[in-house]
């Protein structure tokens, strides 16, 4: 039996992400048992990037207009340079992100992905960690930056780059299977409210 048996993973993504930051931890979370949707911005598939070169292409599974955050266990953001940008300038993809936070869900995010969570005002007395070059813009939105490869704040977990993808990938899956954290939806009332 997988630690995730059972559980339904969001994984909000749009053009542009950076393929293994999705692959990867959609495997992982794939063989803990849980059963993986990409929620995108259009139907039809949505291409991966190399760093600057193309990737592979995949299949959306719902766009966030068929999705309904309710029947969704928790969250998962790749990064990229261009797909946290088309998520960050949606609503509903940031009305998507913050029910996970109010209702107390377990949410991951990568490299670029934190970027989704400002936008959404959402991480404001975390502690976090993301791709460098966006740490100044994490600590103006409040969060409590940290260079490290993982960090875990009730329930939110962030990883700066491809190669913490490991560590992502195990803190992601515990986070996952302990559901609800209380404490993730106190902070998000008190973020929203700001």
């Amino acid at each position: 039996m997988g630690k995730l048996d059972g559980k339904k993973v969001a994984i909000l993504v749009a053009d542009g992400f950076e393929q293994v930051e999705m692959t990867k931890p959609r495997q992982a979370l794939d063989d803990a048992g849980a059963e993986t949707k990409i929620v995108s911005l259009k139907r039809g598939k949505i291409q991966g990037m190399n760093h600057m070169e193309m990737g592979d292409k995949f299949d959306v599974d719902l766009t966030l207009d068929e999705a309904q955050p309710e029947e969704f266990d928790a969250l998962m953001i790749p990064g990229g340079l261009y797909n946290p940008d088309a998520m960050r300038s949606t609503e509903e993809a940031l009305d998507f992100s913050r029910h996970f936070f109010e209702a107390g869900k377990p949410v991951a995010a990568i490299c670029h992905g934190p970027q989704v969570l400002i936008s959404a005002n959402l991480v404001r007395g975390r502690k976090m960690t993301s791709w460098p070059a966006i740490k100044v813009d994490m600590r103006n939105a409040g969060a409590n930056w940290v260079d490290q490869e993982v960090i875990v704040d009730n329930g939110l977990v962030s990883s700066r780059k491809p190669d913490d993808i490991p560590a992502f990938n195990k803190k992601m899956i515990e986070e996952f299977a302990e559901g609800r954290h209380a404490r993730q939806a106190q902070m998000a009332g008190a973020e929203l409210e700001t």
